[in-house]
C-alpha cells in the first residue's frame, strides 16, 4: 500500500544555553494541521516522549545467533588440522608450506582489496542509524492536534506494541493558533536526541510548522516529496488496535512503585523454560497479586486493591515489553491496566497529570495486532445506513470527540445506531477510542479512505456467518436480557453434517464480552483470534429476527 507525503522543508531544531526550539514539517498534501507552544511540564514531557520513542525501535522478535564467523573460523581450523596431518608427511610438507604461503598472500590482497568497501559500508549503517533514523522505520509518527489536546500515535518495528501520548493544553503554554486535524510529521533521530536534551531550566516550544500550508508552489525546492510503500500489517494493526480499545476490559490500577517491582523482577530473572506468562491474581477488595512464571515469584501491591466484583485470574505474556514503561515511573501518578483476558491484548494507561500515555500490547510477542486477532468482529456490529453515517461523523467532527450518549443526543440518532456507525468509522481508521477519557475522537490514519477490501476487513469468518444465516442454518433457542442490560444469546448452527452449540453475552453497547462454541476453531483458539463463524452467525440471526 503506498502512501504520498510532501513536506515543506524538514524537522528543525534551534538549540541555545536558555531556549530549544523544535519545528516538525507536516505533510502538506492533507489538511491543514499545526499547533505551536511552549512546553509548560517539560522533564514529564521528556520521559514520556522518551518512552514513545522506545515503542518505535521495539523489536523482540526472536533473532537466531550469527553463526557465520564461527562456522568460517570452524572451516579454517579444519584446514589447518588437515594440513597439520599432512605436514607430518615429509614428502608433502615442502609443497603444503608454499601453497600456504600462497594462500595467505592471496587472502591478503583480498583483504586489502575489500578493506575499503566493507570500512565504507560499516560507516554507511552507522550514519544511517545515527543520523538518519527514519530510514530503518516503515512511516512518520502520526500526530492528531484536537480542541483539547496533541497527541502522537506510533507503532512497534515487530507490530505487536502500540504507544499514544495525548498532551493536554496544560501541558503548554503561550499557545498560538492551531488547527485541528491528523497529519504525519518528519521524523529524524536527532530529534529524539534534542528531546533528551530538554530541561526545566531552559524554554522548549514545539510547533508543528503552518508554513508549508501557506505557500503551495509546486516548483519550490523547499517541498520534499516522499513516497512509502507501507506494509499491509501495518495498517491492519493499527485497525486492530483501534477495535480492541473499544471492548470491554477488567480494569485496575497499579502505583509506580508496581510497575518497578515488576520491571525490577524482569530484569534480576532470565527464563530458559516456559511458562513465561504473568498472572494476574484479582480477588474484589484484596491486594492485586501478579505472579511471574516459571520462577512463581509473587509480586503483591498492597496499595493498589482490586475494586471489582468478581474474582479472575488472567495470564499474559510477552512480559518484557513493560519495560518500556521504567521511564515513566517517576514522573507517573498511577498505572491503569485494562486486560480483554487470558493471552489477549493489554492495555496499560501511565497518568501523568495533564499528559496520559497510553501502550498497547498484544497477546504476546510473536503475535503481532494484524496477523491473529480479529477483534473487529467483537465491536458492534449494528446495521447502519450510510447516510446515518455520514451524520455520525459529521456530528463528531464538529467538536472533534465526544461520547456515545452525548452524541447520540445532540444529533438525535439511537444511541445503538451511533454506537454501530462509530464502531464502522474506527475500524476504517477514522475515529478512535480514548482509553484514557472514555471518549471517540476524529483521528483520520491517512489522507485518502483506506481500501478495506484490501487490507481484509471483510472477514471470511463473517463471510461464513451470513452465508449459514442465508442457508437458514442458524436458530435462536434463548434470548434473555439480564437486569444490567445484557443480552444472552444461545442457539443452534449447522454447518454441513455437524451441528455446533454456540452462546454469547452482548452488553449494553453492543459489545460481543462472553462467547463460547462447541467448534474445533473455538477450542483451540478461544476468542484469541476473535469469535468463530457460528457465534457470528447466531448474532446476525438475532439481529435479523429482531428486527
Amino acid at each position: 500500500m503506498e502512501f504520498n507525503y510532501r513536506y515543506h522543508g524538514a524537522t528543525a531544531v534551534d538549540s541555545s544555553a536558555r531556549s530549544t526550539a523544535m519545528s516538525f514539517a507536516p505533510d502538506t498534501l492533507r489538511e491543514p494541521t499545526y499547533f505551536t507552544g511552549e512546553i509548560r511540564k517539560a522533564l514529564e514531557f521528556r520521559e514520556a516522549i522518551s518512552a514513545l520513542h522506545d515503542v518505535v525501535v521495539s523489536d523482540l522478535r526472536f533473532k537466531p545467533k550469527d553463526r557465520s564467523e564461527y562456522m568460517a573460523w570452524l572451516a579454517q581450523q579444519e584446514q589447518i588440522n588437515w594440513q597439520t596431518v599432512a605436514s607430518e608427511r615429509g614428502k608433502a610438507k615442502a609443497e603444503i608450506e608454499a601453497l600456504q604461503r600462497e594462500l595467505n598472500e592471496i587472502n591478503g590482497r583480498t583483504a586489502r582489496r575489500m578493506k575499503g568497501f566493507y570500512g565504507a559500508r560499516r560507516t554507511y549503517f552507522d550514519y544511517l542509524y545515527k543520523k538518519d533514523r527514519d530510514a530503518w522505520f516503515v512511516l512518520d509518527p502520526v500526530i492528531t492536534v484536537h480542541p483539547d489536546q496533541v497527541f502522537f500515535e506510533c507503532f512497534s518495528e515487530d507490530e505487536s506494541s502500540y504507544g499514544c501520548l495525548s498532551c493536554a493544553y496544560d501541558v503548554f503554554q503561550k499557545i498560538g493558533e492551531f488547527a485541528c486535524g491528523t497529519t504525519n510529521i518528519d521524523y529524524s533521530a536527532a530529534l529524539y536526541d534534542e528531546f533528551q536534551k530538554i530541561r526545566r531550566y531552559k524554554s522548549t516550544s514545539l510547533m508543528v510548522d503552518p508554513s508549508g500550508f501557506e505557500v503551495q508552489t509546486a516548483e519550490d525546492d523547499t517541498f520534499r516529496e516522499e513516497k512509502i510503500d507501507l506494509p499491509d500489517s501495518w495498517v491492519r494493526g493499527f485497525l486492530q488496535v483501534s477495535s480492541a480499545m473499544t471492548l470491554p476490559t477488567i480494569s485496575f490500577d497499579l502505583q509506580p512503585m508496581d510497575v518497578h517491582n515488576l520491571c525490577f523482577v524482569l530484569r534480576r530473572n532470565r527464563e530458559r523454560v516456559g511458562p513465561r506468562s504473568m498472572r494476574y491474581v484479582l480477588s474484589p477488595g484484596k491486594p492485586v497479586k501478579i505472579v511471574f512464571e516459571p520462577w512463581d515469584i509473587v509480586v503483591e501491591c498492597p496499595r493498589s486493591p482490586y475494586l471489582g466484583d468478581q474474582e479472575h485470574e488472567i495470564r499474559v505474556w510477552g512480559r518484557r515489553r513493560i519495560h518500556i514503561l521504567e521511564r515513566l515511573i517517576q514522573v507517573a501518578r498511577k498505572f491503569t491496566v485494562h486486560l480483554l483476558g487470558r493471552g489477549m491484548p493489554s492495555f496499560y494507561v501511565a497518568d501523568l497529570g495533564d499528559m496520559f500515555f497510553t501502550l498497547g500490547l498484544s497477546g504476546w510477542t510473536a503475535n503481532d495486532w494484524s496477523s491473529a486477532g480479529n477483534f473487529d468482529l467483537m465491536a458492534p456490529r449494528a446495521e447502519v445506513d450510510d447516510l446515518t453515517k455520514r451524520r455520525v461523523f459529521a456530528g463528531l467532527k464538529e467538536r472533534w470527540l465526544d461520547t456515545p450518549d452525548a452524541l447520540s443526543a445532540r444529533i438525535g440518532v439511537d444511541r445503538g445506531l451511533v454506537l454501530g456507525a462509530l464502531s464502522a468509522y474506527t475500524q476504517a481508521g477514522r475515529v478512535i477510542y480514548d482509553l484514557a477519557k472514555g471518549v471517540y475522537r476524529v483521528r483520520e490514519l491517512s489522507r485518502e479512505p483506506l481500501p478495506m477490501s484490501k487490507l481484509r476487513f471483510a472477514n471470511p469468518r463473517e463471510e461464513g456467518a451470513n452465508r449459514l444465516v442465508g442457508a437458514r442454518a442458524v436458530k435462536v433457542r434463548d434470548a434473555t436480557r439480564s437486569s444490567d442490560g445484557k443480552l444472552r444469546l444461545s442457539g443452534e448452527v449447522k454447518d454441513g453434517s455437524r451441528r455446533y452449540q454456540p452462546e454469547l453475552v452482548i452488553d449494553r453497547d453492543e459489545r460481543m464480552v462472553q462467547a463460547t462454541c462447541s467448534c474445533n476453531f473455538y477450542f483451540q483458539n478461544k476468542l484469541h483470534k476473535g469469535p468463530c463463524e457460528h457465534i457470528l452467525a447466531l448474532r446476525i440471526a438475532h439481529r435479523g429476527s429482531a428486527s
